[in-house]
């Protein structure tokens, strides 16, 4: 065996009476029974979720034109909730005209509906991964690192959806794996409603020329274009256009969630300069930071799944997708579990042993951070959570190294048998 491969393991679930199985049912009776709980808390309304049932409510009566009308969004939620949250919705129209239908029933009952549906979606990317992350070998280990990550949890309680955006990336590196790329690109195309992370992406695949990947997310995007047009009209794209301006140039307001509260090279920077300097400064600075790091992905990438590197390059261009997006809140962490999961398993004892410690401590040190919950409710407290952005840099390039280590213990391998 070659010292990059991973662990012995069949990699898949086997179904009966086992501890995988009931790892499982377990973990279903718990999130379903969260869910369920959560629903009639009487702290609900101030979740995320009321944010989403403000723009479905503004679709569902017609009145999608104006849905990024701050003054309409701030009635409407005036008018539902008691206590509610001082946040706008700020997805695309096409998720406020999605979810529409949820506006005919009573905001707890919806609450109750997207948290089950999120609850299922966690669960099948835990089945369906385990084809793919073969790390750790005991199918229980690897349920309880699902159960343990914190952002999920944050994502299922707020009722965000970042849970789908986990389930688009996990489609992505599945059909990648299996070398359908058209398949790939539509699959990555579903999570444009938090775009800020997934344009990035594509962007890598864009500077690789990986043009039968970009038709098939062309293809999602364009329908999901046509979606959005079809619930706001031209005049609620240009006026979400000018929202997304509004909260790029305030990032200071808490509207519009504050930027210092961002684990993203912008929160970052805007933490450590950004009140030194002008809002269009900022912007060309992190600008330019987000665009050599995502070069420097593209550049040492191939995106093949059949290249030995392929899963660990995969893994740090999530990771610099995420950094890479102005807009990002505790549970958007979600996808780095897939990202993680993939490092781990090539850090794992007994492979890529001749790896530079360095490497190894730049992967493991953020997964003891990312596996330790209670620092990201300490960080959310202190209004510190920029703090995790040199967190995950460290990830991405000590993933990136280990990809080049991985390259290079192939090839010397291959020129030995050869």
């Amino acid at each position: 065996m070659s010292s990059s491969s991973p662990p012995i393991s069949n990699g898949r679930f086997e179904i009966g009476l086992n501890d995988g199985t009931l790892a499982m049912c377990g973990v279903a009776i718990l999130l379903f029974t969260a869910v369920v709980w959560t629903s009639h808390s009487p702290n609900v309304e101030r979740t995320d979720f009321s944010l989403t049932y403000v723009g479905a409510e503004i679709v569902h009566h017609g009145m999608g034109h104006d849905l990024y009308d701050s003054a309409l969004q701030q009635q409407v939620r005036d008018s539902l909730f008691k206590h509610p949250v001082p946040l706008f919705f700020e997805h695309p129209a096409f998720e406020a005209l999605l979810l529409s239908p949820l506006a005919r029933y009573s905001f707890r009952t919806s609450y109750l509906i997207w948290g089950l549906m999120n609850a299922t979606i966690w669960l099948c990317s835990v089945f369906a991964l385990r084809n793919y992350l073969h790390w750790p070998g005991e199918t229980l280990a690897y349920v309880m690192l699902w159960l343990v990550f914190a952002p999920l949890w944050v994502a299922l309680y707020q009722g965000q959806s970042s849970v789908l955006l986990l389930a688009g990336y996990a489609l992505t590196f599945m059909f990648l794996k299996r070398g359908r790329n058209l398949s790939a690109g539509i699959a990555l195309g579903f999570g444009l409603f938090k775009f800020q992370f997934i344009l990035p992406f594509a962007l890598i695949f864009l500077l690789r020329r990986q043009w039968r990947f970009l038709a098939g997310f062309a293809i999602t995007a364009l329908g999901l274009a046509l979606i959005s047009i079809a619930g706001v009209g031209w005049k609620g794209v240009v006026g979400y256009a000018r929202f997304l301006s509004a909260i790029g140039n305030n990032p200071q307001n808490i509207s519009y969630g504050s930027g210092v509260d961002m684990p993203t090279i912008h929160g970052f920077v805007f933490a450590v300069v950004g009140r030194k300097i002008t809002g269009t400064e900022l912007n060309f600075i992190v600008g330019a930071i987000c665009l050599v790091l995502l070069v420097w992905i593209a550049m040492r990438w191939s995106p093949d799944g059949q290249n030995p590197s392929f899963d660990l390059m995969f893994a740090a261009a999530v990771t610099a997708s995420l950094l890479s997006g102005f807009h990002m809140f505790t549970h958007d962490f979600s996808p780095l579990i897939l990202a993680m999961l993939v490092a781990a398993g090539q850090i794992s004892p007994g492979l890529n042993s001749r790896a530079v410690p360095w490497i190894r401590a730049a992967i493991w040190m953020p997964l003891i951070v990312f596996w330790t919950f209670p620092i990201y409710f300490f960080f959310v407290k202190w209004h510190c959570l920029y703090l995790m952005c040199p967190v995950l840099l460290l990830f991405t390039i000590g993933t990136v190294g280990m990809a080049k280590n991985t390259k290079s213990t192939t090839a010397n391998l291959a020129a030995v048998t050869g």
